[in-house]
């Protein structure tokens, strides 16, 4: 089963760095068309797209593996008390693993075009950075440290309670979908938008070794493994001690996701009852 849930995290990772990067390199900037529109997905489609490939690889193969997708989840699940930490490494290297298929997939797809190159450049290849070499808008290394740290603070915290025993049990995917496409309407401009090492790695080692004197994103590769893990362990100690709870919940407090009869614990209580 261990296997199958490596297996699936390189999938899922393959999966979110083709789908999220892919839309950024191939179809963000794409001209206009005769009426003068653009034909371009832009910074929200490319949002978008980073949260359709989580949504829809959550409900692919979340169930196999948990959908993690991200080293940063993974460690952060092990602080929170949700994942055994014995089996993160073997995560993050299959999640390292699928991210680097994926960044090669999308660069032999776009050496398919007469006159592609990786340049060198802030967000070349999507790739993340800081200062005006690295980052799309100009933002200091502190800016990006505070922003990854922060977004992926969020995140962690998200994934949690989306995925809580008495969440509702159909919804965790899409909340965690959207929030991510949401982190990306934030922080793109900042950082290009990490929150994920797998992602940024994926994308840094083959603007390197396929780009044209592009040596800024492995340089500054570092910060986007420090910040994201350091933001999901706080986010994930954050839920795990201020908000995490197996007690009943309150009379009083009214749900607004779901109905308690659709929630995991109500659905394993039927189990057993069954």
């Amino acid at each position: 089963m261990y296997g199958k849930a490596l297996a699936a995290e390189v999938f899922g990772t393959f999966w979110l760095v083709l789908g999220g990067c892919g839309a950024a390199v191939l179809a963000a900037d794409f001209g206009t068309g005769g009426n003068g529109t653009s034909l371009g997905l832009g910074f929200v489609g490319v949002s978008l797209a980073f949260g359709l490939t989580v949504l829809s690889g959550a409900y692919a193969v979340g169930h196999v593996s948990g959908g993690h997708f991200n080293p940063a989840v993974t460690i952060g699940l092990v602080f929170g008390g949700r994942f055994p930490a014995a089996q993160a490494p073997g995560y993050i290297v299959a999640q390292v693993i699928g991210g680097v298929i994926g960044g090669y997939a999308i660069y032999v797809i776009a050496s398919g075009q007469a006159g592609f190159a990786i340049a060198p450049g802030a967000g070349t290849f999507a790739t993340n950075g800081f200062g005006p070499d690295g980052s799309p808008g100009g933002y200091t290394m502190m800016a990006a440290l505070v922003t990854e740290v922060i977004m992926t603070a969020v995140f962690l915290v998200v994934i949690m309670g989306a995925t809580a025993k008495r969440a509702s049990a159909a919804m965790g995917g899409l909340a965690i979908g959207l929030c991510l496409t949401l982190i990306h309407f934030i922080s793109i401009p900042v950082t290009n938008t990490s929150v994920n090492p797998a992602r940024s790695t994926s994308q840094a080692l083959i603007a390197t070794v396929f780009g044209e004197g592009v040596t800024v994103p492995v340089q500054q590769l570092w910060l986007f493994w420090v910040a994201p893990i350091v933001g999901a362990i706080i986010g994930a100690v954050f839920y795990r001690v201020f908000l995490d709870s197996n007690s009943d919940l309150d009379d009083d407090i009214v749900r607004t996701d779901a109905s308690s009869a659709t929630s995991r614990e109500s659905l394993k209580e039927a189990a057993r009852a069954s």
